[in-house]
């Protein structure tokens, strides 16, 4: 029986408390954390980005104090040398032009590579990993769990903000990264020789070095027993980073469970999925999406509903019940970039905004 076993990975924004810009740590914040928590706490290629990851997790009670503990240090640490750390998708008004690279070769070999799309690539994200020992099974669950990825998507939009622009989009980040290759949904693979020749291929042919270079919304990790969830905005809230972790975690284990069963759930093209990930990215969770077993335009919030149902029998073995009740809280008090909204429209300031977004990231620590 698999375990399920998680792992979180947060990206944060680092802030200036004066301009409220974001700035650079001078990896001042990584080098603080990694006498405390080692190698959990890692720069990014910008240098106003820190990334966290926990250790690997049993359930998402684990995840939860994990995930608590990483906010706490390095919002003390970025404190400590006069910064602030906030959780969102995307800064509300920052233009990535003025952010420096992190000194690596790796990134300078990414930017060298990219070009503007890597430069600009300025957005901040969840990562999920859930254990699934099987690479045939991981293959198998990440081809059907595709299906769900909008919805989840949508829950956690949390990017409304561009270089001080209202979008119009409940999540841009995503918007940003498609600017990359190998992002998105990815396609159906029949078994995991075929993902596997498609990587070497890629190595073979030098658009890869390796398949950390894959950025698809969900991969079967490349050097971990993992299935990596990828698609979400980083959310404000801890509740809503466990909700996310919970929800991705059932979904494998319903699909797991279907599979030991003789089941299936039916597998969709890229390009069906696709059309309700730009709804999630347009509208988050006040828009419809395409049920595409009836072919009908169905409210989000009724279909983040069915989602509930469909993962029910799982949850209480995996003990994620309660952590699972924050998405009606969502569903009642809206989005990240919901709520960031509210407060934009109440005065048409971005400063209190990035107020609210640092405030917000911090509570429940």
């Amino acid at each position: 029986m698999n375990e399920f076993t998680l792992g979180v990975e947060e990206e944060f924004m680092v802030i200036d408390p004066v301009t409220r810009e974001l700035t650079s740590h001078e990896q001042k914040i990584v080098d603080a954390a990694q006498k405390i928590h080692e190698d959990q706490v890692k720069a990014e290629m910008l240098q106003a980005v820190v990334e966290v990851g926990t250790h690997i997790c049993r359930n998402t009670q684990e995840a939860r104090t994990e995930v608590t503990k990483l906010r706490g240090t390095v919002a003390q640490l970025a404190g400590d040398i006069g910064l602030r750390i906030g959780a969102a998708g995307t800064h509300p008004f920052s233009h990535w032009q003025h952010q420096l690279i992190t000194d690596h070769p790796r990134y300078f070999e990414i930017v060298d590579e990219m070009q503007e799309a890597a430069r600009s690539n300025l957005i901040f994200g969840l990562h999920v990993h859930v254990g699934i020992q099987s690479r045939d099974m991981a293959i198998h669950i990440a081809n059907q769990v595709r299906y769900f990825l909008p919805h989840v998507y949508a829950l956690s939009t949390n990017s409304p903000f561009w270089e001080g622009r209202n979008t119009g989009f409940k999540s841009f980040r995503t918007k940003v990264f498609d600017k990359f290759p190998r992002t998105g949904i990815p396609d159906y693979f029949s078994s995991i020789e075929e993902y596997d020749r498609y990587i070497k291929l890629l190595v073979k042919t030098n658009c890869i070095d390796n398949a950390k270079k894959i950025w698809w919304d969900i991969r079967v990790h490349p050097f971990f027993e993992t299935i990596e969830f990828r698609i979400c905005d980083c959310p404000m809230l801890i509740d809503e980073t466990i909700a996310f972790t919970a929800l991705f975690q059932a979904l494998c284990a319903k699909l797991y469970k279907l599979r030991s069963q003789n089941m299936k759930f039916i597998n969709y093209t890229r390009a069906l999925i696709n059309e309700n990930k730009w709804r999630a990215a347009r509208y988050g969770i006040d828009g419809k999406m395409i049920d595409f077993g009836k072919e009908l335009e169905v409210n989000t919030r009724s279909l983040v509903l069915e989602l509930l149902d469909f993962i029910d029998d799982v949850v209480d073995d995996l003990g994620c019940r309660d952590d699972l009740q924050y998405v009606h809280k969502i569903l009642e008090h809206g989005t990240g970039a919901d709520r960031q909204l509210a407060v934009y429209n109440q005065n048409h300031n971005f400063v209190d905004v990035v107020d609210f977004i640092t405030s917000q990231t911090l509570k429940g620590i």
